[in-house]
């Protein structure tokens, strides 16, 4: 019988690692997916908000009975939004229409104030990104809140510090190959940090849209992967964090979404797709004996909407 945990806080983290049995690289590298989904908002975000919240009470930027404010697509303001909730913190969150009407939802029914930035036709570009993180200055600047972040917060590196543990231990050390997409930048880097000091010899490969690749020196532009690719270079990037970058568009990724859904029953965000496709990319590089991490970052519940839109389309 398993213990039991003090709250849903407790749940964070100590995922399950799958490996992909249909979509495989015709080498016969293997592909291992970190199911992030399994947090408790769906999302691997849980475990950097928590680890914000967490620091912030620790060394007194965050005292009893103040509040939060942070700028998200989503994802981190839902599980700002829970550990707020479960810590009794007043949550002020800037988000915009570009992103799920599926994650503003539940960010709402969690208690989070939304404050929407409009976007150009739902398009994530870099005037938008530029234009939450400054409503969210003034909102911290106007309510006296403890303001997240999430761009240039360091105190997130810790949780995937951990989180590349429990990769470690779960492959029993037998990773040559690491791969995820950059929003922040956090979970690449911090990851990439921890598996470095475990072998420096594990390829490390960042993931960035197409349409937007400023990271490997290309113009901003406009795309539609929720969670990633801000339109500048980020502040938690570092040259040299990544041994490569690829770029994913956003027909590539959403596509790939749905075969890992249809071919392997992992119900993923367009973020996912991505991590999948250079994988496989990396893996074609690799010998049949090797094994590649990526993770799936969230759950495709989150964007029900979105893929129903596309499914009416394709069916016409």
């Amino acid at each position: 019988m398993s213990e039991s945990r003090r709250d849903i806080l407790q749940c964070i983290g100590n995922t399950s690692l799958t490996a992909l049995r249909n979509i495989v690289p015709a080498n016969g590298s293997r592909i291992l997916l970190k199911l992030e989904n399994e947090n408790p908002t769906g999302s691997m975000k849980d475990r950097m908000a928590f680890a914000m919240i967490e620091a912030a009470e620790a060394d007194g930027r965050l005292a009893p009975g103040g509040s939060v404010v942070e700028y998200t697509g989503g994802s981190t303001g839902v599980s700002l939004s829970l550990i707020c909730a479960v810590k009794g913190y007043p949550l002020h969150i800037v988000t915009s229409d570009a992103f799920a009407r599926e994650k503003l939802d539940h960010m709402s029914i969690l208690g989070a104030r939304l404050h929407i930035v409009p976007s150009d036709g739902g398009r994530m570009t870099e005037k938008l990104t530029r234009g939450m993180i400054e409503a969210a200055r003034i909102i911290a600047e106007e309510t006296g809140s403890f303001w997240t972040d999430q761009m240039k917060n360091r105190d997130q590196l810790a949780a995937y510090h951990g989180m590349a543990e429990e990769i470690w231990a779960q492959t029993g050390g037998r990773i040559d190959g690491f791969v995820q997409s950059v929003g922040t930048a956090a979970s690449l880097r911090g990851i990439a940090e921890a598996l470095r000091r475990r072998d420096e010899r594990i390829d490390i490969v960042a993931v960035e849209p197409s349409e937007s690749p400023v990271l490997s020196g290309g113009p901003p532009g406009a795309h539609k992967i929720d969670g990633i690719g801000a339109g500048y270079v980020v502040p938690l990037w570092q040259d040299g964090i990544a041994n490569r970058i690829e770029r994913v568009s956003t027909e590539e990724a959403i596509a790939m979404a749905f075969r890992l859904a249809r071919e392997e029953g992992l119900f993923a965000g367009a973020s996912t797709g991505a991590n999948v496709i250079a994988a496989l990319r990396l893996a074609e590089q690799m010998g049949p004996d090797a094994t590649i991490v990526t993770i799936m970052c969230d759950t495709g519940m989150k964007y029900l909407r979105s893929y129903g839109t596309r499914l009416e389309e394709t069916s016409r």
